[in-house]
């Protein structure tokens, strides 16, 4: 079964889903780890799977400006100005949020890759409006120079962007049942809820074995997980329905907050990097790895299961600067200067 919906394909195949045995023996877990950090483009990331189907219905539009949002060293926005450099349009990264003091990490590979990035500093209002007035503006510089912005929310989350992670619930499944893992469970991070839900729909859609458990990184209001439901729901005339107790989402792991540098984390890090030599980042996939290694301590995920670990990505988020100073304090003691 696939959702219908149209796509411009570029990730090629599909990607690996690895075996860590030292991190497995570790935890006394079965862990295997899907590798969507490996997807092509700009460095790769879940948002691209999104993208193909963004950016579809952008060019069935006529745009030639892909817009969208998030904090200022975004990785979707990272990922959405990659693709619209591949496929010949303009990218502007507009964010609420604060200019960081250099130019580094995600805004750094924004700028290489020719995006504008737009940073407005809150004004106290509602961020909503301020969001909207923002969108507003810089539709109407670039409509006024003859362009047709297509907009992007942000994580590119929506019931457009949700077939892309349909398909790697059905890649997954084919994945799982050749290496004979049987009802494993697939481990995600939850922050604009896209990946989760693309999740979701396409395992229950294909009557899948896997199991969905989200580890939520910010906070999360049922009320929006329910109507965001409700919306992929009436958009594809799926045959069943959902309960808020069907989606599986962890919320006591969000640590010091959204993208804060927290020491639990980044010692989550240092397991998998030393373990593994796999990179995780401090806002995604690092907190979600400490919430899983934290789980499997209090029992959450017993001894000798099965777990897949979605990693999406996000790597430059390494070298932002305020959890950049932090990694400093803790490694310079293993930098020998002669």
């Amino acid at each position: 079964m696939s959702l219908g919906r149209e796509k411009v394909s570029f990730l090629g195949a599909p990607t690996p889903l690895e075996y860590l045995s030292t991190m497995s023996q570790k935890l006394g877990i079965h862990l295997y780890i899907k590798r969507d950090d490996l997807l092509p483009l700009g460095a790769g990331g879940n948002k691209l799977r999104k993208l193909e189907y963004l950016l579809a219905d952008a060019k069935a539009q006529g745009a030639t400006v892909l817009l969208t949002t998030g904090g200022a060293q975004t990785n979707h926005g990272r990922l959405t100005a990659a693709v619209a450099a591949k496929f010949g349009m303009k990218c502007v990264i507009a964010c609420l949020d604060e200019y960081p003091g250099e130019i580094s990490a995600n805004i750094l590979l924004d700028r290489i890759m020719g995006a504008e990035v737009v940073l407005k500093k809150d004004d106290g209002r509602d961020e909503d409006v301020q969001l909207r007035e923002l969108f507003a503006e810089v539709t109407a510089r670039y409509e006024a120079q003859g362009e047709k912005v297509y907009f992007i929310p942000m994580g590119g989350s929506n019931v457009v962007g949700v077939p892309g992670y349909y398909d790697c619930a059905v890649e997954l499944t084919r994945q799982a049942e050749e290496l004979q893992l049987g009802n494993a469970r697939v481990v995600c991070t939850v922050g604009s809820l896209g990946t989760y839900m693309g999740l979701y729909t396409g395992l229950r859609c294909e009557n899948s074995p896997l199991s969905l458990t989200g580890i939520a990184i910010l906070p999360q209001n049922d009320e929006h997980i329910m109507a965001y439901w409700k919306d992929i729901k009436e958009t594809f005339d799926l045959p069943f329905d959902a309960e808020r107790k069907d989606f599986h989402i962890e919320t006591g792991y969000m640590r010091e907050g959204y993208n804060l540098p927290d020491a639990r984390v980044r010692d989550a890090i240092y397991d998998m990097a030393r373990s593994e030599a796999i990179l995780l980042d401090p806002c995604y996939t690092g907190k979600c790895f400490a919430g899983l290694e934290d789980m499997v301590q209090e029992g959450k995920i017993a001894q000798g299961e099965t777990v897949i670990l979605l990693h999406t990505g996000g790597f430059p988020g390494l070298y932002t600067k305020h959890h950049r100073v932090e990694f400093e304090k803790e490694l310079l003691d293993g930098v020998t200067i002669l």
